[in-house]
């Protein structure tokens, strides 16, 4: 009898194979396919020697793979350090109760967390329903005319509204205020992100905002204040839009329950953060932003937004409407380089407010209100002073003892605000108990509180709210638990997500987001710690940040990173910001040119442009690669002012460029700094480092090459790593007491370390693959990549490729001389492939008429297999157009997506077959995903943008 080894027994608990797909035997069949005897034989022949890595992959104590179990532990012990208390701080966030229906049935669940951003809206009406709900959420509260599909926290949305209302407003002054009492991290972000483009950021006391004279294009007001005032800004409304002037709110949504919304007395744009609905702190994020403005403004906003329009047959359906994407069109013209939501995140928020209803959020909100009315009463008994003297949730004591205050708070579990050495803040919330009142009177050493107390609501009675809101049926009928978990699975089996299926998204890497990775993201340890909880507090979650920065350094071969970018397109315009540093510290700020191939995506263009830089773009060979001589005259052509180039690589056509280190030397050799695209690190893990070849900034998507999931197009994170000598440049957020240097540049997130909460999943998925493992997986995504190119190409030409008809990652189908022969388009065949069961790639990205597939290493053979067999007998379909067997108009593809109503109708009009319709292929018969709706009508949607909540009509 042959016996196992120790070591090989233990191999067998490695997460290793549970992330890559296919197995070793089926890599071999694949790799004979490709005629090649190894994968590092593959690689050799497609990543260029003078940037492969040969060596070991370094990663210190993570290089051994771990065990889900070893690794697990191992954070826990992380998590351990940090101190779980009873947060008080306020500042923009709360404690909140998730409803375990929520916590269970979205946040846990991958049917939610796996699905892709909802471009292909026939598979996507569930995750769109459910983003409606929340808009509808945000215009209600708010009385705002519209309002997109969330944003990235409120930091970021305050900025964005001050962008905003630049471009539509009336005023040519460039001159910002902002209230002193707005939050202090908000204004931080603001600041970074009005200095490159010119505009002036002024502070105004609150109470005198109506006193503005000098000429200012609009004013950040907060409400209620930081402090928990609650003022009537009625008056300052009307004198500044009498001058010309615009005004944005930053309000608390549970507030707005009780007080009148800011659209009600004037706001022009109101933004905020709806963490509070049933969203954990952790640590900073990712919570779901909103922003809410004038429906006369809709064509301006930035950001996602969800519309209804009608499908094929007539149907209502759900879908992204007008500017989504706008920065792939308009590019350095672009008002905005946001490509993401935070859509997880704003689909647990809508489904709070779902959950509880109008009725149920105004309980929490008079509970809350109540508790801290009923403790300013004990305070001031005990002759405390309040510094406010209106208040929806927070009081600011006056006190000449606030350290011993914080001190003692401390030693009874509870963080306090920091104000000042004469003030401390106290913020409740609906987690608030009578015994926490008790214990906050026993900290101050004020006297029994009196709970039986009625009194009067602390804020003016001319600011109580007397209009309703969320009074559509969907936020009534699902209050008993058993209704709440029918529709949240109804919602669900509407979509495609990779709990499902494979999503051959290119450009998008749609890999495994593994069970044991998502599980500490619901620690307490790591779910319920407030962003500005002290340092001592918070000692696990630092040294497991430290770690993965640590990882991703060696990973990419750059010195120092920063997690603070929320998300990618938030780490171009930091890593643009710190490039912009760096040349100013040498006295060379007047560099502003910034190179961009024509093939790159449209976020580099736009996010220059929000930089202040100007955007010459390079010029493509037919291969798609950069054109190096192109390239060359243009960084001599701009030389005294070039301050960078941003490239992708592997390039957006899905190649490795062989000239990439030759690029890097030119634009050295004219003083610029490359920015290398972090979009496609899935390739380069092991094999390649962009810090090693001559990049001096990337950003990461944690969402892509490091297993967050992109649930529904966000949650994201988009760290920055940079060379030495950057590193003193990268994002402090000194309003909190955050600095990594003196040198750095301002906050570009709202929290310190961005969507902290998630940054366990990169952690856990690098500890468990270990630098064997993540060299494994990049050369396994290149080897599906090639695969599926070899096995299509007979059907669909691959529009580039390098030597051998090798491709990267990932490969571009050219659709374009089918749909010159036939009338067929990538479209016909993104929506085909919808009857298979299969999401779509990319459509017409980067080329028009394309389709672009990136399989990823965590696809099995089996899986690729299946959707190589869907696109053959596509094509079939596509020839049968060709031969006259099909109609050019009546055919399986034009006629696709085909739902359940349709091939059960009585009245079939079609010249093919209803089975042909709902099984192209046998597999179909045993498990078939029937598409909710027909095709959606874009345009029709656009004529007639809606975008709230359904008709009462439709649920009658």
């Amino acid at each position: 009898m042959t016996r196992t080894s120790l070591t090989q027994l233990e191999a067998r608990g490695a997460f290793i194979p549970r992330h890559i797909g296919p197995t070793e035997s089926e890599q071999a069949s694949m790799l004979s396919t490709l005629g090649y005897a190894s994968r590092a034989a593959l690689i050799d022949a497609i990543v260029p020697p003078n940037i492969r890595n040969n060596s070991r992959l370094e990663l210190g104590q993570f290089y051994d793979p771990m065990t889900e179990s070893a690794a697990l532990a191992k954070l826990k012990g992380l998590a351990g350090q940090n101190k779980v208390m009873k947060s008080m701080i306020g500042q923009g966030y709360a404690s909140t109760i998730t409803p375990p229906v929520v916590l269970r049935n979205i946040f846990e669940n991958p049917a939610w967390y796996t699905a892709y951003t909802p471009y292909q809206p026939e598979i996507s009406q569930g995750r769109l329903e459910a983003i409606l709900n929340f808009q509808q959420v945000v215009t209600d509260l708010t009385g705002m005319g519209i309002a997109n599909s969330s944003m990235l926290d409120e930091g970021t949305a305050a900025a964005e509204a001050m962008t905003l209302i630049q471009r539509v407003g009336k005023s040519a002054s460039n001159v910002f205020y902002v209230a002193d009492d707005v939050l202090p991290q908000t204004r931080e972000v603001i600041e970074t992100r009005a200095r490159p483009i010119g505009i002036e950021v002024r502070s105004v006391a609150a109470g005198e905002v109506e006193s503005i004279s000098d000429a200012c294009f609009g004013v950040l007001l907060q409400y209620p204040g930081v402090n928990g005032d609650v003022r009537d800004y009625r008056a300052a409304c009307e004198k500044l839009h009498a001058s010309g002037a615009m005004v944005v709110v930053a309000a608390d949504l549970l507030s707005l329950t009780l007080l009148t919304p800011p659209g009600e007395w004037g706001a022009d744009v109101v933004v905020g953060n709806s963490q509070r609905f049933g969203v954990p702190l952790g640590f900073g994020g990712p919570h779901a932003g909103y922003l809410a403005t004038r429906d006369e403004f809709k064509r301006s906003m930035a950001g996602r937004l969800v519309g209804v329009t009608i499908d094929a047959q007539g149907n209502k359906a759900y879908r992204l409407a007008l500017q989504t994407r706008e920065q792939h069109i308009r590019r350095e013209k672009a008002t905005s380089n946001i490509c993401t939501a935070q859509v997880l995140l704003a689909v647990m928020a809508s489904m709070y407010a779902v959950y509880h209803g109008p009725a149920g959020l105004a309980q929490i909100a008079n509970r809350t209100h109540r508790f801290t009315t009923i403790l300013a009463g004990a305070l001031q008994k005990a002759g405390f002073a309040l510094a406010n003297r209106t208040w929806f949730d927070t009081l600011t004591i006056a006190t000449d003892r606030a350290d011993a205050l914080h001190a003692s708070a401390v030693e009874h579990g509870v963080n306090l605000r920091k104000v000042d050495g004469g003030h401390v803040g106290v913020s409740l919330d609906e987690t608030t108990t009578r015994e926490d009142i008790a214990l906050l009177c026993k900290i101050f050493g004020a006297g029994e509180a009196d709970f039986d107390a009625l009194g009067d609501d602390a804020f003016p009675a001319q600011l109580a709210r007397t209009s309703t809101y969320l009074t559509h049926p969907t936020f009534h009928r699902y209050h008993a638990e058993h209704e709440m978990l029918r529709y949240l699975r109804s919602l669900a089996d509407k979509d495609l997500a990779l709990d499902r299926t494979m999503i051959p998204l290119g450009s998008c890497t749609m890999k495994l987001n593994a069970t044991s990775e998502m599980i500490p993201v619901t620690w307490p340890e790591f779910s319920n710690i407030h962003p500005f909880a002290p340092d001592a507090q918070t000692i696990g979650y630092r040294e497991m940040i430290g770690q993965l920065e640590d990882m991703l350094c060696a990973l990419t071969g750059y010195a120092a990173v920063s997690l603070q970018p929320n998300a990618g397109s938030q780490g171009e315009y930091a890593g643009l910001l710190v490039i912009k540093a760096y040349h100013e510290s040498r006295g060379e700020g007047h560099r502003n040119i910034c190179l961009i191939p024509q093939s790159a995506h449209g976020t580099n263009p736009a996010s220059a442009n929000m930089v202040g830089m100007k955007v010459v773009v390079t010029a493509c060979d037919a291969r798609g690669n950069v054109d190096l001589d192109d390239l060359k005259a243009k960084a001599e052509q701009h030389s005294k002012n070039l301050a960078c180039v941003m490239v992708t690589y592997p390039s957006t056509h899905g190649v490795f460029e062989e000239g990439i280190d030759e690029l890097c030397e030119v634009i050295h050799s004219h003083g610029g700094q490359v920015y290398i695209d972090g979009a496609n690190m899935n390739a380069l893990v092991g094999v390649a480092a962009p810090g090693a070849f001559g990049g001096d900034v990337s950003h990461l998507n944690l969402h892509k090459t490091f297993c967050i999931p992109h649930g529904g197009g966000g949650p994201g994170v988009g760290p920055i790593g940079v060379g030495a000598h950057l590193a003193k440049f990268l994002p402090n957020q000194r309003s909190t007491g955050y600095t990594r240097d003196e040198a750095g540049i301002g906050a570009v997130s709202a929290a310190p370390y961005g969507s902290a909460s998630i940054l366990p999943i990169s952690w856990m998925y690098i500890a468990m693959m270990g630098g064997e493992g993540l060299t494994a997986a990049t050369e396994v995504a290149i080897l599906n990549a090639n695969y599926i190119a070899r096995r299509l190409a007979p059907h669909y030409p691959v529009l580039y490729s390098g030597h051998d008809g090798l491709v990267a990652h990932e490969c571009i189908l050219d659709l374009r001389p089918l749909t010159d022969a036939t009338g067929i388009s990538n479209e016909d065949v993104a929506k085909r492939l919808m009857d298979f069961g299969f999401h779509a790639p990319t459509m017409s990205f980067p080329v028009p008429g394309t389709l672009m597939i990136e399989p990823t290493e965590s696809e099995s053979k089996i899986e690729i297999d299946r959707f190589i067999d869907a696109m053959i007998a596509i094509h079939a379909e596509i020839v049968k157009v060709e031969r006259g067997e099909y109609d050019r108009e009546d055919n399986p593809l034009k006629g696709a997506p085909h739902t359940a109503e349709v091939v059960m109708a009585d009245d079939w009009q079609h010249k093919y077959s209803r089975e042909v319709a709902a099984f192209p292929v046998a597999s179909l018969r045993r498990q078939k995903y029937w598409p909710p709706v027909g095709r959606a009508d874009n345009a029709y949607g656009d004529r007639n943008l809606f975008c709230g909540c359904a008709p009462v009509s439709d649920y009658e």
